[in-house]
């Protein structure tokens, strides 16, 4: 970087003489539209001559800007001595000189400065770019494409960089576009693209971030804990339940399965959850019934750990028994430290007595709440519900780093992808089997009919479709599995969702298969979990009453937070 500013000290005359020629309505024309509008602040990275900076004065903002070649700051505070801009002597990745001012911005802006940081100093560099940015801020930037300049130190650049830095961060690509050097070379030219970081307007998204990527870490407690809600939140919304006070309940030894399921992959690759080199004899929720989990004979794959599933003997116990301990260390771990500033728990816990075990236990939704409950603000459950798309990327890429970290400072040395194969969330795999066996066994009875069309279905044109797209969505649970005529699967309906008219036309005869194929089909299995699985997964099917009215239900709404919230494309005749 030393070499850059100087050459930029030299040149400084000259170039702001070019820099001053272009017209900045022009340069930044393309993200005009996204821009704050009124008062705001604003920081300009890689200031030059000032030119863009005092542009932004003109539009009403007060406007912060970070140069670290003298020659350029004299030459912008010559050239534009009367406009209200606050120059700071300064450069990425350190930042140190901003980060003192105790600012956050509406928009930042980066007009040809990216490629002067080198790869190595890039996710730092973004990572002090977004905790400068407030709640639903902007990050103009433009990459150069083209033969770097070597006099000036340029660095390969690519959107993909930004997209992944943008993801792990939880932040968007809001906008794309292609321009050519606005300065007339015929080899360079630009991507530009604006970064937004989400905000719903509740304080959750900021609060998350805090604890992500700010909040003090002596282990990987809290990032487990919010996972764990944001899968729950997203694959088991059926079990949260709407308190006074806006706050949403949910079974404590729910939170404990989840914790559990996050964390055994990781401990079977000896990944270390603490800085400290002192294995897992350390970790307060790793005692003898979790380590039983491990051995043949009574181990539980992390695949095993969901909704309904059933566990007798020495299985049973040794789950029941990791699940007390896991709820035990979520309460006087995560869950108490993360507070809010005046030391007021973000996500209480009422754990309840002493716990019975049974002989067999099956993880249902008594079963689970016998552990106690954890109360989740309203305004949070709903942010992990909407934006999980941003929130869980941003979760996972800490936990790694973290997990670096502490390896390093062990003088462990681990491979990225032992550590991505860990975080891996997987779910069953898209097995349609029970569902394609029951329409064989109707089809010798009454006979199946496609639920989208009526038409009558052989072996020969019977498909399985996810009705939720499993590309969008991937449940496998027995209500999504739908039989319907593989033409209008294959070639019509595909990866997309059925439109509210199509899906309400079709609910007769969805009802019709739910109730033939799983919740009176003659097994003592399929009644059960069909029940078990949609009163986690969807919302709205909840209480004792148990009815396939409530399951549609429960598919319409689960339909629209695809739509809206996902965006995830419709399927219409």
């Amino acid at each position: 970087m030393k070499t850059t500013i100087s050459w930029y000290d030299e040149h400084a005359k000259e170039l702001a003489v070019q820099y001053e020629a272009l017209l900045p309505e022009s340069v930044h024309g393309w993200a005009a539209d996204l821009l704050p509008q009124g008062n705001a602040l604003a920081l300009d990275v890689g200031a030059g001559t000032g030119r863009d900076a005092a542009w932004l004065t003109s539009r009403g903002y007060e406007v912060v800007a970070v140069e670290p070649s003298a020659g350029m700051r004299e030459e912008a505070q010559r050239l534009h001595a009367d406009d209200p801009v606050q120059w700071i002597n300064d450069s990425l990745p350190d930042f140190k000189n901003v980060f003192r001012l105790g600012l956050t911005f509406d928009f930042i802006l980066l007009s040809a400065v990216w490629m002067h940081i080198s790869e190595v100093d890039r996710p730092r560099a973004f990572r002090k770019l977004i905790t400068l940015l407030k709640p639903g801020g902007l990050i103009a930037m433009s990459l150069r494409q083209g033969p770097v300049d070597v006099d000036r130190e340029m660095h390969p650049v690519s959107e993909q960089e930004i997209e992944r830095l943008a993801k792990e961060h939880g932040a968007f690509i809001q906008r794309r576009q292609e321009t050519p050097d606005q300065g007339g070379r015929a080899e360079v030219s630009w991507i530009q693209l604006a970064v937004r970081l989400p905000d719903d307007g509740t304080g959750a998204l900021p609060l998350l971030r805090h604890i992500i990527l700010n909040d003090d870490k002596s282990s990987t407690y809290k990032l487990a804990l919010l996972r764990a809600l944001c899968r729950i939140a997203d694959g088991a919304p059926g079990y949260a339940k709407s308190e006074e006070h806006g706050f949403i309940s949910i079974p404590l030894g729910l939170v404990g399965l989840y914790w559990l399921r996050l964390f055994k992959p990781l401990l079977v690759a000896e990944l270390p959850q603490q800085p400290a080199n002192r294995g897992l004899d350390r970790l307060g929720f790793v005692r003898k019934d979790f380590r039983r989990l491990l051995v043949p004979g009574t181990d539980v794959s992390h695949l095993d750990m969901r909704v309904g599933m059933t566990f007798s003997g020495d299985r049973a116990k040794a789950l029941h028994y990791a699940l007390r301990d896991a709820c035990k260390t979520i309460e006087e771990m995560p869950a108490h430290y993360m507070t809010y500033p005046g030391g007021v728990p973000i996500l209480p816990v009422t754990r309840l007595g002493r716990l019975s075990l049974q002989s067999a236990i099956t993880l249902d939704e008594t079963y689970l709440l016998s552990f106690g409950r954890m109360r989740i603000p309203g305004h949070l459950w709903r942010a992990l519900q909407r934006f999980d798309v941003w929130i869980e990327p941003a979760l996972i890429a800490e936990w790694q780093r973290l997990i670096k970290s502490y390896c390093m400072h062990q003088g462990r040395s681990v491979e990225d992808t032992v550590i991505n194969n860990a975080m891996i969330w997987s779910e069953p795999g898209r097995d349609v089997k029970v569902a394609r066996e029951q329409a064989s066994r109707l089809m010798v009875g009454p006979g199946v009919r496609c639920v989208w069309t009526g038409r009558l279905l052989s072996d020969s044109n019977l498909d399985i479709d996810h009705c939720l797209p499993w590309a969008s969505w991937p449940c496998g649970d027995l209500w999504n599995l739908l039989p319907a005529h593989r033409s209008v699967n294959q070639q019509q309906k595909r990866d997309r969702l059925p439109s509210a008219e199509i899906l309400q036309s079709a609910r007769e005869r969805i009802e019709e298969w739910w109730e033939k194929a799983y919740y009176k089909a003659p097994s003592l299995i399929l009644p059960e979990q069909f029940r078990f699985e949609a009163k986690a997964s969807l919302p709205i099917v909840s209480g004792d009453k148990f009815e396939l009215g409530d399951v549609f239900a429960g598919l319409t709404m689960q339909r629209l937070r695809l739509k809206y919230d996902q965006q995830v494309p419709e399927w219409h005749k």
